[in-house]
């Protein structure tokens, strides 16, 4: 889509004009604020995808957090520095995958402004194709982000088991997020002239991809489920009549 220029507090009492063209938003590089102002600008860059990415960084922060307020037995000790390792390292790749997606999703939009015929169609192809792949690499890292929170569910801190219960919510919206794009760019395309049927034998490991992701989501909602009477355990007590 578009590059996001958004006006930058202060910018009217500095007198910059109005041409000047603000830095590109990143979630590396901007502030919270700056970022989520962009991202709610109808623009479209950022969007959906890199908000996605944003949750998964969301999920690896909190997962990293709890690990390092966990003090587990020595036996356990290496399990639970691996964990925190992965997740820092998670941290900083979602980010860059958040900013990889918005700049996928300009070149998405952009396929789709050009005038109908043969070069918009290929536009549209290689458009389409390349946010999927996009997504579905974020989606790959939030389901091998699965397992350590896992881990940390029920080996953890018990103290932070809501915070835990929070990751698992995060950790949700990205794998839900990079399903809903991966299906989604995929179907689109059909614009291009290509069919549902063609695109499965054409993309076959993006295709599959979808599924995985189904049933990553069944699997985090599963061990939320699991751990729920300890994180909320006001939700255990009766109803009074």
């Amino acid at each position: 889509m578009l590059r996001v220029t958004p006006f930058r507090l202060g910018e009217a009492d500095y007198g910059h004009a109005p041409h000047m063209e603000e830095p590109e938003v990143t979630t590396q590089q901007s502030t919270v604020e700056d970022w989520t102002r962009a991202l709610a600008e109808s623009t479209g860059s950022p969007g959906g995808g890199a908000g996605t990415g944003v949750m998964l960084a969301v999920a690896a922060s909190l997962t990293s957090m709890v690990a390092g307020y966990t003090e587990p037995a020595a036996d356990q000790q290496q399990a639970v520095d691996g964990i925190r390792d992965r997740a820092r390292d998670l941290r900083r790749r979602a980010l860059q995958l958040a900013d990889e997606d918005a700049t996928a999703s300009r070149a998405f939009g952009a396929a789709f402004r050009l005038e109908k015929g043969p070069e918009r169609d290929e536009a549209i192809r290689h458009a389409s194709v390349a946010a999927a792949k996009a997504s579905a690499v974020l989606g790959a890292r939030a389901i091998d982000a699965i397992e350590d929170l896992a881990w940390l569910a029920h080996g953890g801190n018990k103290a932070l088991v809501a915070d835990v219960v929070v990751a698992f919510g995060a950790l949700r919206a990205a794998v839900a997020g990079a399903r809903t794009n991966v299906s989604f760019d995929l179907a689109s395309l059909r614009s291009a002239g290509t069919t549902l049927e063609e695109v499965r034998e054409q993309h076959p490991d993006l295709w599959s991809s979808v599924e995985r992701l189904s049933g990553a989501l069944e699997r985090i909602d599963g061990l939320a489920a699991a751990i729920d009477d300890r994180a909320a355990p006001t939700e255990t007590v009766p109803t009074s009549k």
